[in-house]
């Protein structure tokens, strides 16, 4: 912030022997103490503000990521309830569906292999199998989510808390200044 506040002393000027100063807030001269401190604070708001943008952006991937994999579970759950009940066996195919080719390639833009049979089919072993790494990858996806989603709500925090000090500093000065003039009618 060495670059955004340069303080100014006023040549000559003094109040009850204190020196005053002006400063040069983000290249404009001539600014009071408040205008320093609020564009500060200002400035930090901004900066947190692109954070946060940042962190929306990945939230909102690993939202959708979530949901991409909830559907592939789902394809895999109504491919699994078509094999036979009695007698079950690994190798056990399923009806044959297009949305388990569908399901495959979106399970494999997220590093998840589902090897199907017959073209669009699958057997009992492998959608056991699927279902497990499906749902272990949305497990681990959820905990990452909640994680991403504390650091938000951190950042939206810290964002509304440099509003909120700008907005103090500028009326504490303001307060201040009022003081002052009455002190001296």
């Amino acid at each position: 912030m060495a670059d955004l506040i340069v303080q100014d002393k006023i040549p000559g000027v003094a109040v009850y022997g204190v020196e005053q100063y002006s400063y040069t807030v983000d290249g404009a001269s001539g600014k009071d103490y408040a205008a320093a401190l609020a564009a500060a604070s200002f400035k930090e708001a901004v900066a947190v503000e692109r954070a946060l943008t940042a962190y929306t952006a990945v939230v909102r991937q690993r939202e959708r990521k979530l949901e991409d994999l909830g559907g592939v579970l789902a394809v895999l759950n109504k491919a699994h309830s078509t094999m036979k009940t009695k007698d079950q066996e690994r190798g056990d195919k399923s009806d044959a569906d297009d949305r388990l080719v569908s399901a495959k390639n979106t399970a494999a833009k997220y590093g998840i292999t589902i090897s199907l049979t017959d073209g669009n089919k699958i057997t009992r072993g492998n959608t056991m199998t699927a279902q497990n790494n499906v749902q272990y990858a949305m497990d681990r996806e959820d905990n990452e989510l909640k994680q991403d989603m504390v650091s938000l709500n951190s950042y939206i925090t810290k964002r509304d808390n440099s509003y909120s000090t700008a907005a103090k500093f500028v009326k504490k000065y303001a307060g201040s200044a009022d003081a002052v003039i009455r002190n001296f009618s």
